[in-house]
């Protein structure tokens, strides 16, 4: 096992609770384990600033850093945060450590599909299962990578029924009939992400932000859910304080991580 040492906001455990990702699993209390474009990492968090990872520190540069999104400086996003903003405040201290992950943007799609009037473990088991059935297993590991478009377009419809997927079934349907290109969207403007991601049968604004926001590093983008409307309403008197608002999509992140903890979900 190797070391790598991170000055900047990272905790793994509210990072796998954050609702961003589905295929994050605890190994144990400090330790957890990551998947992302056929590389599996274990990292564990052995002090302060310290991280034990199970890949070479090349390996951890060259693919877990983006994902990580350590070029950005996450203690002075919260540091800007105004004070006069209680609620906010309270929800930066509460979610510190968490960082926006940039994850590959076919699986993400598919995967914020899945998650529409599904809970997180749901989530995750539906994902875990097409991982498992229609991706390639990644070395000895016992991880499978996510199965791209090709790969799904083999399924028979009784393969698909098998799924459960309910009514995401014909949306996910369509985009392995569509078959995008995702990797051409990394130039567009937020605006152009969004407008190409929503014009994708049953993609909403709420997938497609998430999509934005999770694969494309879109941090200026905002997904607002039911829990997110329940803030601005109970908050800040209906009112949507993170629309415009420079690294809104991370300021969501600890907000809905907040509200989140305070209920016990």
């Amino acid at each position: 096992m190797n070391r790598v040492s991170i000055k900047d906001d990272l905790d793994l455990k509210k990072i796998a609770d954050s609702g961003q990702c589905f295929r994050i699993k605890p190994l144990d209390d400090d330790s957890f384990r990551f998947v992302h474009m056929g590389h599996v990492l274990d990292m564990k968090h052995v002090s302060r600033d310290e991280f034990e990872i199970s890949c070479s520190e090349e390996e951890f540069a060259d693919v877990w850093h983006e994902y990580f999104d350590l070029d950005r400086d996450y203690r002075k996003i919260r540091k800007g945060i105004n004070r006069d903003d209680d609620y906010l405040m309270r929800s930066a201290e509460y979610g510190k450590g968490i960082r926006i992950l940039k994850q590959e943007p076919w699986e993400t799609l598919i995967s914020f599909i899945i998650s529409q009037r599904k809970n997180i473990p749901a989530i995750t088991a539906a994902v875990d299962t097409l991982c498992r059935g229609y991706g390639k297993k990644i070395g000895n590991s016992g991880e499978y990578s996510f199965p791209d478009a090709r790969a799904l377009s083999k399924l028979s419809d009784e393969e698909w029924k098998a799924l459960k997927l309910g009514y995401r079934e014909k949306y996910i349907r369509q985009a392995v009939l569509e078959a995008p290109d995702m990797t051409a969207f990394y130039g567009l403007s937020d605006e152009a992400l969004m407008e190409r991601l929503m014009g994708m049968y049953g993609v909403g604004i709420k997938v497609a932000s998430c999509t934005a926001l999770f694969a494309y590093g879109r941090v200026d983008l905002a997904p607002v859910d039911v829990w997110i409307n329940r803030i601005f309403e109970n908050e800040y008197g209906g009112e949507n304080v993170l629309a415009g608002r420079k690294n809104a999509g991370i300021l969501q992140q600890y907000l809905f991580f907040y509200v989140r903890g305070m209920q016990g979900s």
